[in-house]
Parts: structure tokens; sequence; C-alpha cells
């Protein structure tokens, strides 16, 4: 079995965490567990959308990390039957590689951009039109024969998830047509998400015991989860 050292968590520990969280992941919005505002909310938006034969508004979850804002792109995707392309901030470094995503995506198509506060600024300002015109202005060449090129996009729909939404700009925050806080989870949302949690990794656990994990997890589902593997472990 993979160990901690040094205080450190290792690679296989790491990833052993990532392959259970994954396992853990609800589907639908039924199996997901508490933020009812915001899934009615959406749930909403999916039903309009799905009626017009149209693709869903750009949404940003926000909130502290562990609450489910991966999840609930996931399950959007999935309600609405659409294809989900997954980056993060941190990996897009340069025009090339928003330019390369934003081309190949279909009609419908969701592209998520995890920690979207930490994209650069000039990626950034592409986003500007592709979110409101669905067109991507580029660039060729440089100097005097430099031109702008204008290419039209498919209608597809960007979710945004961060945890710090004060760094994100005006102008990037008033394209989102949705917008959803998560907030930390009640002590009994989080038994039910640990019960669930050990019918999926068949660990069988009293509702004491549930309740005593739930109680520990400062209202985040993800510690719950990696306490509830620590009990099978």
């Amino acid at each position: 079995m993979a160990k901690r050292e040094s205080g450190k968590i290792s690679p296989e520990v790491m990833n052993e965490d990532r392959e259970m969280l994954n396992e853990l992941r609800p589907h639908t919005f039924g199996d997901f567990v508490g933020q009812e505002k915001i899934k009615n909310n959406v749930g909403v938006s999916i039903a309009s959308s799905r009626k017009r034969s149209d693709s869903l508004d750009h949404v940003l979850f926000t909130g502290p990390p562990g609450l489910g804002k991966t999840t609930l792109a996931y399950i959007i995707a999935a309600e609405m039957g659409s294809r989900i392309i997954t980056t993060s901030g941190p990996v897009l470094e340069k025009p090339g590689d928003i330019a390369g995503m934003l081309t190949k995506l279909e009609a419908k198509d969701i592209l998520f951009i995890d920690e979207i506060h930490r994209i650069p600024k000039v990626i950034e300002e592409y986003l500007y039109s592709a979110m409101e015109d669905y067109k991507l202005d580029i660039i060729i060449d440089q100097g005097p024969g430099a031109r702008s090129v204008s290419l039209q996009l498919e209608k597809f729909t960007l979710i945004g998830s961060t945890t710090r939404a004060g760094l994100l700009s005006a102008p990037l925050l008033d394209r989102f047509g949705i917008r959803c806080r998560l907030k930390y989870y009640n002590v009994d949302e989080l038994a039910d998400i640990v019960n669930r949690s050990a019918g999926i990794l068949k660990i069988r656990i009293e509702d004491e015991g549930a309740m005593i994990i739930a109680k520990r997890s400062r209202g985040t589902p993800r510690i719950a989860n990696r306490l509830l593997k620590l009990t099978r472990d």
C-alpha cells in the first residue's frame, strides 16, 4: 500500500485518491447530494436549452475546493447530451493553446476550464469574442504585413470553475450568463454522501459512524470521502 512519508503525500497515494474520487463522482443531479438551489436553477436552464435545441449559456462555478464544481460540469454535459472537453488555467500558456481547442469544438460542446482565474490575460481576451459572438479573431504574420482574421466558431458552452472569483475581471464575469457559488455542506448532507460512498466502495458503516465522519469533514465532501477511505485502509 502506498505510504505518506515525511509529511508529504506520495504520487501513488494521490493517484489512489484521484481514482477513488472519480469512482464516487455522481453522474446525475439525482445522485448529487446538496446544493439544491444550484441544481434547480441549472436544471431549469438545461430544460430550456434542450427545448430550444440550443447550447446552454456559459456557466461559472465558484467556491472552496472539494465541493463539487467539476462534478457539476460533468453532470451538465450528461444532462445536455454534450461532449465535454476539459482543461485548466495553468495549462493554457499562449493564444495558440486556446485557439486550437476552440476551433475543434462542435455545436453544443462544453469546454470546461478549471482554475479559470489562472489563465493569462492575453488568453482571457481571446475568450471575450468567442463567448459572446462565437468568433475567434487571430493575428496572422507580424509587422507591417500582419492582418486580423475572424473565424466563426460553433455555438458552444464554456463552464469555468474557480476558488478565487475575485481574481476574475469584470469583462470575463459579464460573459457568464449562469453564475453559481457552491456553499459548504451541512452535517446531514455529508452523512448522506458518506453512506452513498460506503455503498459504492462496499464498506459497512453504521449511521453513527457516518455522522462522526460528517462532523469531521469541515463541510467538504472530498474530505468526507477521504476520511471514509481511511477507515477502509
